[in-house]
């Protein structure tokens, strides 16, 4: 065999398994840990049980299998065999068994004492899918708590593996660098904004591969998808020596392609288009160059999906460094990357783990069907709980746990199917009939710039050829046939299927949370039964629609446009969601009405199916109701009312325990002493009428009412028995009174601890002094006003002595002295 810089590692690597049973190893790109390290620890016999290693797509596990049983000399299903998704090579002979990520965790769940097996292995690790997060935390609980002999390693190319070898309480084993040099050429300037990067890309090839043919060896492209590499070959095929075989190469291709693309070139030069798929684990002989457009497909919760998408976004720093490296395993190569140096300093140093940025609602299940938190797992990263709470809250609604949070029998079954939940909902309620549509909504849209119509999509999945030639649409047939092979062998997972059912009822089945309603008015928007809200462009067919389930969205989450939907009539929600469906009696308070409004309403979520007058209504759902309408009309205390509330602050003020009268004390605690006074109130002009003063000195207690008027009483009472109210709207509390009224009085009234500002009238009603020292006004200026009214008023007394004198309101009897 040819040796490989992983060699040297592997002795310290066995002999970590031998005396830890555990290792975390650190190998660049390029080092062959791979295929090596199965073989090795089989070699070593460290465990009479099989070897499971997971590969994190199904191209890698096939291929390291595959790559294994060459170097014995076997076919793959005998020593080395592999299983994947609709595919296996394995037999009773089989000692190394390469898995793709989610089968170890069916295996778990099965069997958590893996029975027969003696050591797994994460090859990979450094892409933290959330599988591998998953499949390693339950391994390590198993190997805890009930196989202790289990081996565990985790491989990394470019992950810090220190947390990972902490985590596990196990050695870092580091092999070094690869066999051959790299040397990197970037971009001269920047590439802009709006710039057309497939086309640069394709001008990058085709000036590597001109500068490079000298050195031979083929050329390795990174794109970020299937639709980049399918523009790029056009853009290739006419540009690119004759000499030169373009060669495709991504997860969905139809594995005889795959091999086509992983072979060797007999003659001339090969230039594979690849995704990230080439960064780890294939290797694609003889590649000398390799060219980097700086872009990866990344898992990311879409919530216009309500499930994981890829997004496009750039490389991090590690990327970018295991794609260079595959330029060097067989001989010096070039790395050309389409950036500038500069801009390499700008991006993230690892990628994210796909635990903190996926939809975790598959997750979420798994835990629960395992029966633990997140907490109680040894997590490398622990789940945000924000997204994790939602990913619960939507398996509840799907009828996959119980009101506790614990997993339920139909639970277990979506737990079974290698489906989202929300898919495998539908499929487990809906039968074989909803395979088709589980398949395309699981892939992207095969129709681009179609309208939403999910009829229209089904109708391309049913007769391809026939939808060509009779619709102006764009198919995508690389979709279409991975949609219907996906159709076949979910019809063979599914049951029989039950009653018969429109796609758009089983699309309601798997978003309940997205059946829209339209809403009044001449635009097309929707609310959606989650409590979202949704938009149609106004051309669309489904643009009048009063019911439809929005499949597919934007995201956007103030209002989302809507991508695919289909349309549902009133009888089939009925059908599907009767028991979800509650009658709510809603008495409110209306501000555009201005006034309490009742109606009985039959909703789904946050859509109202039906809605009528509440006749019947309670008076205390109509004096609750009208509590929020004194809350947007305001108090608006007026006379007597605020008279009370200001005399009630002031003596508060001075350290009285009374209840907080207040605007903003009144309105905190309106249930306490309006709601009982609020009978035959629902308007604006029925509280405009209403008097609140009963309810404010219905809140006084005997007690409190006596301080009250001890210290802050409502009126004055003059010498001659009247009484006059004290207005407590100012600063200081005052009154008006006759002038003459207040003889004999000789000091001046206090009220709430401060002197009353008095006012005091002459016969005709009109001010003639302020004060707040009576006494001194005496002494003082009322010489100077005595004699200008006994010229304006002499027939009234005007006494020299007023303190001596008797009050009085009326004028000097006929014949009387001055």
């Amino acid at each position: 065999m040819t040796r490989l810089p992983i060699d040297d590692a592997l002795p310290d690597l066995i002999a970590a398994l031998q005396g830890r049973g555990r290792a975390v190893l650190q190998a660049p790109p390029g080092a062959g840990k791979t295929t090596r390290v199965p073989l090795a620890m089989l070699e070593a016999g460290l465990t009479p049980g099989r070897i499971v290693m997971l590969e994190p797509r199904r191209l890698a596990a096939r291929a390291a299998a595959e790559r294994m049983a060459e170097t014995l000399g076997e076919a793959a299903g005998q020593t080395v065999g592999y299983r994947i998704r609709g595919e296996a090579k394995v037999s009773k002979a089989t000692r190394i068994e390469v898995v793709t990520e989610g089968i170890l965790t069916r295996m778990l769940q099965s069997d958590p004492d893996l029975p027969g097996v003696g050591a797994v292995i994460f090859d990979e690790f450094h892409e933290r899918s959330l599988n591998a997060d998953l499949g390693l935390a339950l391994c390590l609980e198993v190997a805890g708590a009930l196989r202790d002999d289990l081996i565990l390693l985790a491989m990394s190319a470019t992950l810090d593996s220190a947390p990972v070898a902490e985590l596990m309480a196990a050695p870092l084993v580091t092999s070094e660098g690869r066999a051959f040099p790299v040397e990197t050429r970037w971009l001269d300037r920047p590439l802009g904004p709006q710039a057309r990067r497939v086309e640069a890309l394709a001008d990058l090839v085709v000036r590597a591969e001109a500068e490079t043919r000298d050195s031979g060896g083929g050329l390795l492209v990174f794109l970020p998808g299937e639709g980049e590499i399918r523009r790029a070959e056009a853009l290739l095929a006419k540009r690119l020596p004759g000499d030169c075989a373009v060669r495709p190469l991504f997860g969905a291709m139809p594995f005889a392609a795959q091999r086509a693309a992983l072979a060797p070139a007999t003659d001339g030069r090969k230039v594979v288009l690849a995704t990230s798929i080439a960064e780890t684990s294939l290797t694609i002989p003889d590649i000398r160059v390799v060219v980097d457009m700086g872009q990866a497909r990344r898992a990311r919760f879409d919530p216009g999906s309500g499930m994981s998408r890829l997004v496009t976004e750039r490389v991090t720093r590690a990327e970018a460094t295991q794609r260079a490296g595959r330029a060097g395993r067989v001989a010096e190569g070039t790395c050309y990357r389409l950036w500038t140096r500069g801009e390499e300093g700008a991006l993230a140093a690892f990628p994210p783990a796909e635990i903190e940025a996926a939809d975790l609602a598959s997750l979420a299940l798994e835990l629960a069907l395992w029966g633990a938190e997140p907490g109680d797992l040894p997590f490398l990263t622990q789940p945000p709980e924000g997204a994790f709470a939602e990913a619960r809250a939507l398996l509840a609604m799907l009828g996959a746990l119980d009101a506790r949070g614990r997993i339920t029998d139909h639970g277990r079954v979506l737990a079974a199917l290698p489906l989202h939940p929300r898919l495998g909902h539908m499929l487990a309620v809906a039968g074989r009939q909803a395979a088709p549509l589980a398949a395309l909504m699981a892939e992207r849209d095969p129709l681009r710039g179609a309208p939403v119509d999910l009829d229209l999509r089904l109708e391309a999945l049913r007769d391809p050829s026939r939808f060509r030639r009779e619709r102006p649409h764009e198919l995508n047939m690389g979709v279409i046939d991975r949609i219907r092979g996906e159709v076949k062998r979910l019809e063979r997972q599914a049951i029989p299927s039950a009653e018969a059912m429109s796609p758009a009822a089983m699309a309601a089945l798997a978003y309940p949370d997205r059946i829209g309603q339209r809403r009044k008015g001449e635009a097309p928007r929707f609310v959606l039964s989650g409590g979202k809200g949704a938009v149609l462009e106004p051309g669309e067919a489904l643009a009048a629609a009063p019911y439809l389930v929005a499949i597919d969205s934007d995201g956007d989450p103030r209002e989302a446009r809507i991508r695919m939907a289909a349309r549902i009539g009133e009888a089939e929600l009925r059908d599907l969601f009767g028991d979800q469906i509650a009658t709510v009696d809603l008495c409110e308070w209306s501000r555009r009405d201005r006034r309490v409004t009742a109606r009985q309403q039959e909703r789904l979520g946050a859509i109202t199916l039906s809605d009528r007058i509440w006749k019947e209504v309670p008076p205390e759902a109509v004096a609750r109701a009208m509590l929020e309408g004194v809350r947007d009309l305001g108090l608006r205390l007026e006379g007597a009312a605020a008279r009370l509330a200001r005399r009630v602050e002031l003596v508060r003020a001075e350290g009285a325990e009374l209840p907080d009268f207040s605007e903003a004390g009144l309105l905190e605690s309106l249930e306490d002493w309006l709601l009982p006074m609020l009978s035959g109130v629902r308007s604006a002009e029925d509280w405009k009428r209403f008097d609140p003063l009963p309810a404010l000195k219905a809140r006084l207690d005997w007690d409190q009412s006596q301080v009250l008027e001890a210290r802050a009483p409502g009126a004055f009472v003059t010498p001659l028995g009247r009484k006059v109210p004290i207005d407590y709207e100012h600063e200081v509390p005052e009154i008006s009174v006759r002038l003459q009224e207040m003889f004999g009085v000789t000091a001046h009234p206090v009220v709430a601890g401060v002197p009353l500002k008095i006012t005091l009238l002459s016969p005709a009603q009109r001010p003639i002094q302020i004060t707040r020292d009576l006494p001194g006004f005496w002494d003082g200026s009322y010489a100077d006003v005595r004699k200008d009214m006994r010229a304006q008023y002499p027939k009234h007394p005007w006494p020299e002595d007023p303190r001596a004198a008797d009050p009085t309101l009326r004028a000097k009897p006929r014949g009387g002295t001055r």
